[in-house]
């Protein structure tokens, strides 16, 4: 019996002396998701609930809106001044980027053109028109939708050179059921970590938790 005692004193003397498994820290950069065309930032919220399982506080996340029927350039200026006041707001140094559609050249022309990479750490394209797309063909009453169609002088600026510039991390997520971006390569971004999905629709990705999920684990990489 006394020989139990001392194995038990023994023991909780060596766990009171083992070092303690430190917590799970919260994700410290925030993101921002910006939409594509016809979008909002009622277009997030099945990925803003994802997030949030994985850590992520409500105050971290944040979604830009613009104009699709303006100029893409302009778009890409406001995306500046909101990434410098989420900034701001939070005290973070860098963001993470998730765009979706459209979106993509948005965020790209600010990441390539308006010197943004800099405070970008990840930025993830969702379907992103990177290149354009035959289907804004059918919207081209609009300058958003002009500068979308492959081989404008906006999509021949932003391949122009190195797609991915700086110390960013990009990756994209690409299917042949997209339906949207025509062809569906365009979003393949060279430098990049080019996901291919078997088959997602344009936009039933905004509620694929699997790919959302997937994105959230790349942000944290």
């Amino acid at each position: 019996m006394r020989r139990l005692v001392i194995l038990i004193v023994a023991l909780v003397a060596a766990l009171a002396l083992s070092p303690a498994l430190p917590a799970a820290a919260a994700p410290g950069t925030p993101v921002i998701f910006v939409h594509g065309y016809t979008g909002s930032a009622s277009n997030w919220t099945t990925a803003m609930s994802v997030f949030r399982a994985g850590g992520y506080s409500s105050s971290q996340l944040f979604a830009y809106e613009y104009n699709s029927y303006g100029n893409n350039i302009t778009n890409a200026q406001g995306l500046a001044s909101y990434v410098s006041q989420v900034r701001s707001r939070t005290g973070a140094a860098q963001v993470d980027i998730v765009n979706h559609s459209m979106g993509g050249l948005v965020s790209l022309w600010y990441l390539k053109q308006l010197g943004g990479a800099q405070y970008v750490r990840h930025l993830a394209s969702i379907a992103g028109a990177n290149h354009g797309t035959t289907y804004a063909g059918a919207c081209l009453i609009y300058v958003t939708c002009q500068q979308m169609y492959p081989g404008s002088s906006f999509i021949n600026t932003l391949s122009a050179g190195d797609e991915t510039p700086g110390s960013t991390r990009y990756g994209t997520w690409y299917s042949p059921c997209d339906g949207i971006i025509i062809p569906y390569t365009s979003t393949v971004l060279s430098g990049a970590t080019n996901n291919y999905v078997a088959c997602q629709t344009h936009i039933g990705y905004l509620t694929d938790t699997g790919t959302l999920t997937q994105i959230r684990s790349f942000l944290a990489t």
